[in-house]
Parts: structure tokens; C-alpha cells; sequence
């Protein structure tokens, strides 16, 4: 029982020495860099799941070894708390060693000061008392103790001095706040939320008849949505936000120069008011709306095209749905749409689901065509001056009525290879233009509208993170220029027999118990300040212009 009680004691030591502490602090950054290298589970799943399917048994390997969920892997946080736990244990003794340090008075002199490596001595012609009475006034920004000469190792009177306690307490601030970084951190991913929805504007060439509000009041509202632990999507703030507009600036050459997004939102009770009364907002890049702790950014935007597909018996169905942009300069995106035929035109559901109708293509906002027949669409600039699309028409089992998900942004090739989905039509169209299939269904492309992107976030931490980290600098830049130093000071009376005058010895030591560096010419001033001697250096200055 004892040796485990001396392994123990042995393994905490080791744990909550200043050493350990750097080494798990050198450890953790080194084991976050796989999550800055490696696509991330909880940030982008599907690039992950592609990463797999790329890279096979190797990233079989990485999965095992939870590298692609870094930062709520197993290892990272057992480093994570194993660091937290070294820190604690280093603050606590030492914060209690510079509490007796501070509490205790500076000690008395050595006996032979002049064993010291700062050591200077002289006479002043001064009385003692006169002596005394200026060095206490000189170091009155000093702690001091005094000693008598009975008191004194020596027999003389002696004041010691010491400054710098500031040094060691900005460097436990340090430590604390680095504690306090690490904790507010952990605590804000446990409690955090971050969702993305995809918000269709009034900004394009068609009048859009779905509603462009967003409610934070369900998980259900967002495209995507991941959140900490403790999050049981319960607490969510209510607040709701109207989309007005998207507008953006591009450079000639198509680089995108600005991004602004007008919207309205209230909060509360008041999201049951009056949209008209709601409180205007622009959301800019890295200028999000902050509100009870949510933070709402424009993350990113896109263009939504609206096709009406209207039937023989004169039924139509108008859609509006947003496609992905699959090149980030010029915006030539890619997307799918799905129609189910009006009830009354196929009694039987069987019939009816035969019947509906997927069209998937391309769409440029400003198109330009290539290619051999001049019939290949791009995109040549990124703002909506002449919409087109591409698009490949199919009609059957669009896997409307599977009871899943169906992606806006690609057909489920399984329908097509299966015969399910058979491509009755392929066709470039421009805005307003149409195509009649070949049972009178016409195909209509409207037009499109701006998306943005709008992201939330949720973080309670975050200000605490803000203050705990300047705190951690502020006081890290305190303890590198503050310096830790002793000074002594022995003061004996001298008596001139010859001409009946009094006067006092001095003889002064001084210690840097950190950083040397400027310490020497502090005593050094200090020294000629009592002695009132002349600086060198402006002697040197006046000898020279008496030369001239």
C-alpha cells in the first residue's frame, strides 16, 4: 500500500510540474493538426464520407483512429484534461507560494555585501539621519524592512528592499486565464448550436411567391444543424429575420468585391407583430447580427431558377428551389427539380407516380455557349445579365412518394439505370423560353432569384473566451517586462575628528533574482543619486564641448 501511495504521489508531482504542463500544451497543438489537415465529421460530413470513399483502407485507418472527429476524439480529450488538470495543479501551490512571498517582508542582509556581484560603496557628506531619510523617500516604491545594527548581521543599520512581486503575479494571472481559455472553450462546444439555412430573395427577374422569413423557433427551419452535447434543442432563442434583398459587387474580372443583405428580424414575443414594424438590419461579410448570444452571418449565396411546368388539361405547378454552385467564380450551378402530375389527371397512383416528371440541368447567370454547335452552356460572369438553362427532362418515378429525402441538388441515378426515370427531352432555354413535350406538357423557365446563406450560431462562452484570452496576453507582456530585484543598503556614521564634521558611509548590494537585463544601470543611478555624483556620460558630453 505504501509503494502505490509513492507511485501515486510521484505520478502527481510529475503531473502538475511546470514541464509536464508545457510538454501537454506542446502535445495538444500537435494533435489539432490533423483536424486543420483532415475533412471533419461535424463540420462537412459528406466531405468526409468522399474522402473515404477516395482513399480506402488508409482512410479506413484515419476513421478508426477518429481523425476525422479531432476534437471529440477520445485521445484529444484525455490530452485536453490532462493539460487542464497540470495547470491547476501548477497555479495552486504557486499562487499560495507568491501569497507568502507577498506577505512575507524582505530579509536582512548578508554580512559581506561586497561578495555580491552588484556591489558599490562611498561617503557622503551628509548626516546619517539626512542619509536615512533619502534613501526611504528614494525607495518609497519599494517594500521595505529595516534593520538596526543590532539587528544586522554586520552591526550597522541596513534598509533592505525588493520590487518586481508583480512579475510572478502577472505570470499566475497568465496561467489562471490560459485555464480559463481552455474551460470556456470546452464549455461553449458542449452547449453550442450552429445551424445553415438557405433563404430565396426577392432579388432576381421573377416575383417570388414563397415566403423569404426565417424562424429560429424549430431545428426543423434549418438546411443543416449540429450542436454540443448538453444541446437538447429545447433552448433555442427565438427570433425570427425576413430576407429583403441580396446585392453583390463584382470586379470586372468577376472577383466578388462586397456581399450586403438587407433583412428585418425581431426577437420575442414581438416575431407575432407586424413584419412592416420589425427592426431593419444589413448583414455584411464578417459583420453578422448578434442577439441574446446568437450570431447570424451571411455565410454565402447562390441563384434559385423557377420553372412552371403547366399539363395538357391546363394545370400548373411553379417551382422555385435553389441550385449549388459548382464554380465559385462564375456561378455556374447545378440542381434538380421535381413535378407530380395535378390528381385529376391520373386517377390511379400508380399511373400518376409513372407520370412525374425531374428535370435536372444546368444554370448560368449569364450565359455563354461553347463547344462544337455552340450549345454547351457556361457561365462567363457571376451577376444575372442573361440567365439560361440546360436541362435534361425525364419522366416516370421521380421517388417523390419513397417516404425520403429526395436531394435538390442531384437525381438519383439508381432511377434512370433502372429504367424508372426515362429522359424523354434534352434542351437549352433561355429566360421565358419553352419547350413542349411530347404529350403537351409545356416547360417554362421563369427566370431566378438571389439565396443567401444565412449561418447561426450560438455560444454563450464567447465574450468570456474574448476576456480570458486579452487577460492571457495583457498579463503574459507584464510578466516579460516586470523584473523581480533586491536592493541593500548599510548606512554607518563617520566622524572627522580633524575638522569636528560628520559624515555617512554607504555601502549598497543589489540581486536580480529573473531577468539581469537593465538591472545594472538602475543600481548604477540609484548608487550616484545618494552619493550625488555626476552621470558619466554627461561628463563625458561636457568635457568635449569644453574642448571645442
Amino acid at each position: 500500500m505504501k509503494k502505490i501511495s509513492t507511485a501515486l504521489r510521484k505520478a502527481w508531482h510529475w503531473l502538475t510540474s511546470m514541464r509536464t504542463a508545457l510538454a501537454l500544451l506542446f502535445l495538444l497543438a500537435l494533435a489539432a493538426i490533423p483536424g486543420s489537415l483532415l475533412p471533419q465529421r461535424d463540420l462537412n460530413e459528406s466531405n468526409v464520407n468522399d474522402f473515404i470513399a477516395s482513399n480506402g483502407r488508409v482512410a479506413e485507418i484515419y476513421d478508426k483512429l477518429q481523425l476525422f472527429d479531432v476534437f471529440s476524439s477520445t485521445w484529444f480529450s484525455a490530452i485536453f484534461v490532462l493539460l487542464t488538470i497540470s495547470l491547476v495543479g501548477c497555479i495552486i501551490p504557486r499562487s499560495w507560494d507568491h501569497y507568502k512571498a507577498w506577505k512575507t517582508p524582505p530579509t536582512r542582509a548578508p554580512k559581506n555585501l561586497n561578495r555580491m556581484q552588484m556591489h558599490a560603496k562611498g561617503e557622503s557628506e551628509r548626516s546619517f539621519e539626512e542619509m536615512r531619510t533619502q534613501v526611504k523617500s528614494r525607495l518609497k516604491k519599494w517594500r521595505v524592512s529595516e534593520f538596526s545594527a543590532e539587528e544586522d548581521r554586520a552591526g550597522a543599520y541596513t534598509i533592505s528592499a525588493e520590487r518586481g512581486y508583480g512579475r510572478e503575479l502577472a505570470n499566475l494571472i497568465f496561467h489562471i486565464s490560459l485555464v480559463a481559455v481552455l474551460l470556456t472553450v470546452a464549455f461553449g462546444r458542449l452547449v453550442y448550436y450552429e445551424g445553415q439555412v438557405i433563404v430565396i430573395t426577392n432579388t432576381g427577374s421573377t416575383d417570388l411567391e414563397q415566403s423569404t422569413e426565417f424562424c429560429n423557433t424549430s431545428l426543423s427551419n434549418y438546411d443543416s444543424f449540429r450542436a454540443g452535447p448538453l444541446f437538447d434543442g429545447t433552448g433555442l432563442h427565438e427570433f425570427c429575420i425576413q430576407a429583403h434583398d441580396f446585392v453583390a459587387d463584382y470586379l470586372p474580372n468577376g472577383q466578388a468585391e462586397m456581399f450586403t443583405s438587407n433583412i428585418s428580424y425581431a426577437k420575442g414575443e414581438d416575431i407575432f407583430n407586424d413584419p412592416e414594424t420589425w427592426e431593419d438590419y444589413q448583414l455584411k461579410v464578417n459583420h453578422p447580427l448578434r442577439t441574446d448570444n446568437n450570431r447570424i452571418y451571411l455565410q454565402g449565396h447562390g441563384f434559385a431558377p423557377t420553372i412552371t411546368v403547366e399539363w395538357p388539361n391546363g394545370e400548373k405547378r411553379t417551382q422555385t428551389v435553389q441550385f449549388r454552385p459548382d464554380d465559385p467564380t462564375f456561378f455556374l450551378s447545378s440542381g434538380v427539380m421535381r413535378f407530380d402530375p395535378p390528381a385529376g389527371m391520373y386517377p390511379d397512383l400508380y399511373d400518376r407516380r409513372q407520370n412525374q416528371l425531374a428535370i435536372q440541368g444546368l444554370f448560368a447567370p449569364t450565359a455563354s455557349w461553347d463547344g462544337d454547335n455552340g450549345e454547351l452552356l457556361t457561365s462567363s460572369y457571376p451577376s444575372m445579365t442573361d440567365p439560361a438553362m440546360a436541362v435534361d427532362i425525364y419522366r416516370g418515378d421521380a421517388g417523390l412518394d419513397t417516404g425520403t429525402a429526395q436531394s435538390i441538388f442531384d437525381l438519383d441515378s439508381t432511377l434512370v439505370h433502372s429504367g424508372q426515370l426515362q429522359r424523354i427531352d434534352r434542351v437549352n432555354l433561355t429566360m421565358d423560353e419553352s419547350v413542349t413535350l411530347d404529350d403537351g406538357t409545356t416547360v417554362t423557365f421563369n427566370g431566378a432569384n438571389e439565396f443567401a446563406n444565412f449561418q447561426v450560431s450560438y455560444d454563450p462562452t464567447q465574450k468570456w473566451v474574448l476576456v480570458s484570452a486579452i487577460t492571457m496576453l495583457v498579463s503574459l507582456v507584464f510578466s516579460l517586462v516586470i523584473k523581480r530585484r533586491r536592493i541593500w543598503i548599510r548606512l554607518r556614521p563617520l566622524d572627522d575628528a580633524s575638522n569636528g564634521s560628520a559624515g555617512t558611509g554607504i555601502e549598497m548590494a543589489g540581486l536580480a533574482r529573473t531577468d539581469r537585463a537593465g538591472w545594472s544601470e538602475e543600481f548604477d543611478e540609484l548608487y550616484r543619486e545618494l552619493l550625488e555624483l555626476p552621470d558619466p556620460d554627461e561628463v563625458e558630453e561636457d568635457e568635449l564641448f569644453s574642448e571645442d
